[in-house]
């Protein structure tokens, strides 16, 4: 049974164009599906709770933490998280909204298009910035004299803004290409495999080689509750966040409006785990959890500078040593 669907417009509207409207109001006019609007309010549901999650971290770090290098990345990561979350929530109202009034459906066609390029903006952008996060981590744990004395003080503000400005010139670019009708599949395809290797695979080996090597090594090292958490976020982001690229790379060969629910229901879920990682790990202590939120992200993200510094983090009574 086919199903015409909102959240595909990301991909098939920016394929064909504007050129065919009434074909368009048609098939945007569909007949109401239970199971799709029952899947539609889990959907809701799961974006509400990464939203809460998301917005926690933000205000935490935001006003009642001191500014870190890696703060500075989870703040911009919780952002697109959260933008995503939050333009996805927007799409699925309207959605449902369309699948019960025909005319709703029509009148807001371009608008469901223009908040799937939204939401694809800020997934690539929680790609890149979580990328960028571990491999400055990386860095941190190879090369800790540079890492403390050359480091430039302002390089998370400087490529955080780059890689937003990449997140917004790539789907820019996808969209001039595609509105235009040209070499749209050939960009859309290249775009999915740098994203799969340059901002998914690479940084996941790196991250996981480096991760056995402080195991297995000769001078055996605990790597941290920072590096767990972003090593956890990177598989978290393989799992559920690399689908949607997987759709968008073979969305011109087979595109089944299941899989296509399935990759950005996957995608909510990766941009709302984060939030409960930074809690699980910070929390955990001798193998139970303790603490409040604000206490977890103390634990984490505070941990290195206080262990350097011998002091204790403000409501932890005690600071692990470690990377």
């Amino acid at each position: 049974m086919e199903e015409t669907n909102t959240t595909d417009l990301s991909l098939n509207y920016m394929t064909s164009g504007y050129a065919d409207s009434q074909t368009v109001n048609q098939s945007w006019c569909i007949q109401g599906d239970d199971n799709m609007l029952i899947t539609s309010g889990v959907f809701i549901g799961i974006c509400l709770c990464g939203l809460v999650g998301n917005g926690i971290v933000l205000w935490l770090l935001g006003f009642h933490m001191k500014k870190s290098p890696f703060t500075v990345y989870v703040l911009n990561l919780a952002i697109a998280d959260f933008s995503m979350l939050l333009f996805l929530i927007v799409n699925l109202i309207l959605y449902i909204l369309s699948t019960v009034y025909c005319d709703f459906a029509v009148q807001y066609y371009l608008p469901h298009y223009f908040l799937m390029l939204i939401v694809l903006f800020s997934y690539f952008a929680s790609m890149y910035l979580l990328t960028a996060m571990s491999m400055e981590r990386c860095l941190s744990v190879l090369f800790p004299i540079w890492y403390r004395c050359h480091r430039p003080k302002h390089l998370s503000g400087i490529i955080c803004g780059v890689l937003w400005a990449l997140a917004g010139l790539f789907v820019s670019m996808s969209l001039i290409s595609c509105y235009w009708d040209t070499y749209c599949e050939q960009q859309l395809q290249g775009l999915s495999i740098a994203n799969a290797i340059i901002f998914s695979l690479f940084p996941f080996l790196s991250n996981l080689s480096l991760f056995i090597k402080l195991q297995c090594g000769s001078q055996r090292r605990h790597p941290g509750k920072l590096y767990v958490v972003v090593l956890l976020s990177l598989i978290f982001l393989l799992i559920f966040g690399f689908p949607l690229t997987v759709v968008i790379f073979l969305h011109t060969i087979y595109l089944s409006v299941i899989y296509l629910h399935i990759s950005f229901l996957l995608a909510s879920l990766n941009s709302s785990i984060n939030p409960f990682i930074y809690f699980l790990v910070g929390s955990c202590r001798q193998r139970r959890f303790q603490g409040s939120a604000k206490v977890a992200l103390h634990r984490v993200f505070e941990e290195k500078a206080t262990s350097e510094e011998g002091t204790h983090v403000p409501g932890d009574p005690a600071v692990e040593t470690s990377l």
